[in-house]
């Protein structure tokens, strides 16, 4: 691509996403490592085990074929909130510290519409939401801010997405992902006082699949499919110390995974849904991250190691429905690792996570709500091996544990 092509995408991207981003985009994202798989407190509830079921607007994000069980035009917003985010750290030598508390908003907003004149039964789909994030901010006497101060990535993405009921039993769809990111973080370099800060943005285009098979009423099969894609930010990268200061215009290529998932849902009564998932993430193709450009400042481009791996997600869950449209869910998930020990980086502090979720909803006639608390959390991560910055000996190594309850309310109407 070259850069008038990329200048203009960009710009046109942005456009079309401005308004959109201006409602929703919160001031701060934060997600377990980049993914934010949280979309939907109904599905939240249910462990987000929901790739079978895929049953309301949120269809969009999770297994967008399911939007073809949705008569007429349907609605629906929602918000995620990370409360007292927390990730504790224990020195190696002693001493402990923790991240900045933050209360944090992540919305969604979903619209489907299923017209009934068509001569083929298609239903069309937006979605708008983030689906990865990251806020992280360590007070400067962490012991390693020659490593990591403050990391930030908002990305919101723009999803339209068409439906085709090919069999009454069958569905599938599929439609492009429009996205939109800011990459912030800070962090020292060679001494206990100079700083490092970049900041930078991009629009890239992607797609996402789905499809939905239910071949009894008791039982039915989904999977969902999104696509890899790179960032490529650019923007200003801003260094002081005490020789003086430095600014210098800089490129970095962040590669985005391709994501599958799928699962099957069991209902041997109406009034049971059970339903398990797997769902898995390509972070492999994330290694090395060069600042290009920087060499104008320090003589030679900084590289950022990563060198992550694929990881997987768990999921189980289950609703129980009552009469006059209200159900109670439950759920689990536990989320793998991402990134190696030795190459492992508090500006992205990574650990295998257990995942916890109970919630209610309730279904009218035009309006349905849902409300979702889940806990977030883990064993200590005990990392030993990291590489110790060369200019200051400063180190990852200590004990990392994440914490962090949240509670999701999504509201929707039927018209």
């Amino acid at each position: 691509m070259t850069e008038s092509t990329h200048s203009n995408g960009t710009k046109w991207g942005s456009r079309i996403l401005c308004g959109l981003v201006l409602m929703l985009l919160p001031g701060r994202v934060f997600g377990l490592g980049f993914r934010i798989p949280n979309q939907d407190a109904e599905a939240i509830a249910r462990g987000n085990a929901f790739a079978a079921t895929a049953d309301n607007p949120s269809a969009i994000y999770y297994n967008p074929a399911g939007i073809t069980q949705l008569p007429g035009q349907n609605l629906q917003v929602g918000d995620l909130n990370y409360f007292g985010i927390n990730t504790h750290y224990q020195a190696a030598g002693g001493g402990s510290t923790d991240t900045k508390f933050e209360v944090i908003p992540v919305p969604q907003i979903y619209y489907v519409f299923s017209p009934t004149n068509l001569p083929v039964p298609l239903s069309f789909g937006l979605g708008v939401y983030a689906p990865f994030g990251l806020g992280v901010d360590w007070p400067q006497d962490s012991g390693f801010r020659s490593i990591a101060i403050e990391s930030r990535i908002q990305y919101i993405t723009a999803n339209p997405v068409v439906a085709w009921k090919v069999l009454p039993s069958l569905s599938i769809a599929a439609g492009p992902t429009l996205n939109y990111s800011e990459l912030k973080f800070t962090r020292g370099l060679t001494s206990a006082t100079d700083m490092f800060r970049y900041n930078a943005t991009d629009f890239g285009v992607g797609f996402n699949a789905g499809i939905l098979w239910q071949p009894l009423k008791q039982l039915s099969f989904g999977a969902n499919y999104r696509s890899a894609m790179t960032m490529d930010y650019s923007g200003i990268a801003h260094y002081n110390s005490t020789m003086g200061g430095a600014n210098a215009k800089v490129e970095a290529s962040v590669p985005y995974p391709q994501i599958a998932s799928g699962g099957v849902s069991y209902r041997p009564t109406t009034n049971w849904n059970v339903e398990v998932d797997v769902d898995w993430s390509d972070w492999s193709t994330l290694k090395t991250v060069t600042l290009k450009g920087t060499g104008q400042i320090f003589g030679a481009d900084l590289p950022l190691q990563l060198n992550w791996h694929q990881s997987w997600f768990y999921e189980v869950g289950a609703t129980r429905y009552f009469g006059d449209g209200w159900s109670v869910s439950a759920g689990y998930f536990y989320s793998s690792d991402t990134a190696p020990s030795r190459y492992y980086d508090p500006a992205i502090p990574d650990t295998a996570l257990h995942v916890g979720s109970l919630g209610v909803s309730h279904k009218g006639e035009h309006w349905t709500w849902a409300v979702a608390g889940q806990i977030i959390t883990g064993p200590a991560r005990n990392i030993t091996d990291s590489q110790p910055n060369p200019f200051t000996n400063e180190s990852a190594n200590g004990k990392y544990q994440l914490f962090v309850p949240t509670l999701t309310v999504s509201v929707g109407y039927r018209f």
